[in-house]
């Protein structure tokens, strides 16, 4: 059974935790140094406020030590913030693990008032996807596997070791989450 770290500094923490447990994988939240040093096999990186889970990440001695272990090859899974946080680029501000080549822009599909919910496919499955405050993708490298688009809009996507979704997926279903245990 695997075991995955769930960072829980801000934003939709539980709700992953959720997920998880639903699928028959051990999940544990990650606040402090300490939290990291214990064995898993995946760190979800959950939505949020990016600005605000930078900063933590940051006094809680926690961001050096998991860039490292993402450039290592630790399976990561970034939803809404968590992506903008893997981002190499992020428009409008400085960007902050640099771990994937993409670049986003935060809010990219406006406010609070415009958040929405579509049925689309990610890697050929129909899932329902919920964009709250939605970071728009702007540029992919490469290397990233495209496994959702919107209207021309790529929602999702993976970068060997790393997924990621601008939208929520813990709120609707869990065939992402399930995608995410398989990535070695």
């Amino acid at each position: 059974m695997k075991t995955i770290a769930v960072l829980a500094l801000q934003g939709g923490f539980a709700e992953h935790i959720k997920v998880l447990q639903s699928i028959s994988v051990r999940a544990f939240e990650v606040r402090k140094e300490q939290d990291i040093k214990r064995p898993f096999d995946g760190l979800i990186i959950p939505g949020g406020e990016s600005t605000v889970i930078f900063k933590l990440l940051e006094d809680f001695d926690l961001f050096y030590p998991l860039q490292d272990m993402i450039e290592d090859g630790l399976p990561v899974f970034g939803t809404c913030a968590g992506a903008i946080l893997l981002a190499n680029e992020v428009e409008g501000r400085e960007a902050y693990l640099k771990t994937m080549d993409i670049s986003i822009k935060p809010n990219g599909y406006g406010s609070q008032l415009d958040s929405f919910i579509a049925k689309e496919k990610f890697d050929n499955l129909p899932v329902k996807q919920i964009f709250v405050r939605a970071p728009l993708i702007t540029k992919i490298g490469e290397n990233i596997k495209i496994l959702s688009k919107i209207n021309g809009n790529v929602t999702a996507a993976r970068q060997e070791n790393q997924l990621i979704t601008t939208y929520h997926p813990e709120l609707s279903t869990d065939e992402v989450h399930r995608y995410f245990m398989g990535i070695k």
